[in-house]
């Protein structure tokens, strides 16, 4: 008897089933990378004060090295998402760990201010895309009720290499110099580029909805479940999304309800990279400012991103099962804190302790809107959905450690950065509780671009 076609729906193949031992390898490699991508993005915090004594800069001039590379992740995470959605997640995703990997080593090469700015820039520009890009190829590949919890595991990677930093700062800047720091981050980011490019499948979303290389579908869908049976005559849908339009632009970020999601989801985002960063590139100065050891200030700052990574993860099952308003809980706690810290209610013997828990409501709340970042939207967009509001949220980013140079450069007491940095989980609690109010009543992970489609399994029968 011949062989009939099927039509396979691969997003009702994927979210009918558990995940198994080809999800847990592509989340262990996208966790790998990002802890490099943490490490290098967090460590110029914890080198400053060697920079600030070798090369003689100033407040103002860290405040712009620290910026420079947030700027550059800013351009980046446009042009990488925009390359990713048209081009494949993997060669982009690749792409850019060898490049970092690249300009990570080579930032130990400069000598002076100038220098410093422009490989921070480089180095952010192929950063940009990584993370974004991270979460719409393992997004794509897991039931929609898993998602943010998959994200947050990733993001965790990223929270380790932060974590890191500063006692890897702490045991090579002493005897190699800040340099040594950047070389050994550069070798390691080029280490896990090489097991991407081993390793790292591309998004079979992705390959459906471009309609592009049947025959790599087929493998990949093998892959990810060999029990499938599959012939080469069958064909792959996605029931669950709308038909994307031919090319990209940006009026599908604000399609439907997407329309509130998206300028929300950007405006809580930009406050939560704005208040981390600002404490992340200031946290060690700040506490040394106030007497304490450059050694404990280091190890406070990185024990606050290490807390927060596990807070992150355990409220990516409340954003999964919940929604969305999840997200409003650390902030809404991280507010009074900060206001504690910064109107000096807290004994010293106390402050670190509390230090660490406002670090740690920080992270777990930037944690949070990084894990919905990308939920929201249909396969064909996902990666310049993600992207797009990673590169706004660089606006906050990038505005972060200016603040923060301006701040302690005003003669204001240094103990006040802490209030002035409340306002800013504040707005992020208001976003994650405005978005909540969008969704209510979806099924979480479901795109919010228009109306979907019924999925509707496997069609057809072999005879």
């Amino acid at each position: 008897m011949a062989s009939m076609p099927n039509t396979v729906d691969v997003s009702a193949l994927i979210n009918g089933r558990r995940l198994g031992a080809f999800n847990y390898r592509l989340i262990a490699l996208s966790w790998l990378i990002t802890v490099f991508d943490g490490f290098d993005m967090i460590m110029i915090g914890f080198t400053a004060p060697y920079m600030r004594d070798e090369l003689g800069l100033s407040k103002t001039m860290l405040g712009n090295v620290f910026s420079a590379g947030l700027l550059g992740m800013m351009l980046g995470g446009f042009l990488l998402s925009y390359i990713g959605d048209r081009i494949g997640r993997r060669p982009t995703v690749v792409f850019a760990a060898v490049s970092f990997g690249i300009l990570t080593a080579a930032v130990a090469l400069a000598g002076s201010y100038q220098a410093l700015l422009a490989l921070r820039f480089l180095d952010g520009l192929a950063l940009g895309g990584m993370l974004p890009l991270a979460w719409a190829l393992n997004i794509e590949f897991v039931p929609s009720r898993m998602r943010s919890s998959v994200v947050t595991v990733i993001m965790m990677g990223y929270s380790l290499g932060a974590a890191v930093a500063g006692p890897m700062t702490n045991w090579i800047a002493p005897h190699h110099g800040w340099q040594g720091v950047y070389l050994a981050g550069g070798i390691g980011s080029l280490l896990c580029a090489a097991a991407l490019w081993i390793w790292l499948p591309e998004s079979i979303r992705f390959l459906v909805v471009k309609g592009d290389r049947p025959q790599l579908v087929r493998r990949t869908l093998q892959r990810l479940d060999p029990a499938i049976d599959l012939s080469g005559a069958d064909q792959f849908v996605l029931s669950d999304e709308l038909k994307p339009e031919r090319n990209f632009r940006v009026g599908q970020l604000f399609h439907g309800d997407l329309r509130i999601i998206t300028p929300v989801l950007w405006i809580g985002y930009f406050a939560s990279s704005l208040a981390i960063y600002f404490a992340v590139s200031w946290g060690p100065i700040v506490l040394e400012e106030l007497q304490f050891p450059r050694h404990t200030a280091a190890l406070v700052a990185s024990t606050g991103s290490l807390a927060g990574a596990a807070a992150g993860l355990l409220l990516m099952r409340f954003t999964d099962r919940r929604g969305p308003g999840s997200v409003a809980v650390y902030p809404a706690i991280c507010v009074p804190v900060l206001l504690a810290l910064g109107f000096g209610l807290v004994p010293r013997e106390a402050f670190l302790a509390v230090v660490i828990l406002a670090t740690l409501l920080i992270s777990g709340g930037h944690f949070g809107v990084l894990s919905i970042a990308g939920i929201f939207y249909p396969s064909s967009i996902r990666a310049c959905g993600a992207g797009w509001a990673t590169s706004m949220a660089k606006f906050g980013a990038i505005l972060g450690p200016i603040a923060g140079a301006a701040v302690l450069s005003s003669g204001i007491p240094i103990i006040r950065s802490y209030a002035l940095l409340a306002v800013w989980p504040a707005i992020l609690c208001l976003s994650g509780l405005g978005i909540a109010a969008v969704v209510r009543g979806r099924v979480p992970g479901a795109p919010a671009g228009g109306s979907l489609v019924v999925a509707a399994g496997v069609s057809g029968e072999r005879t």
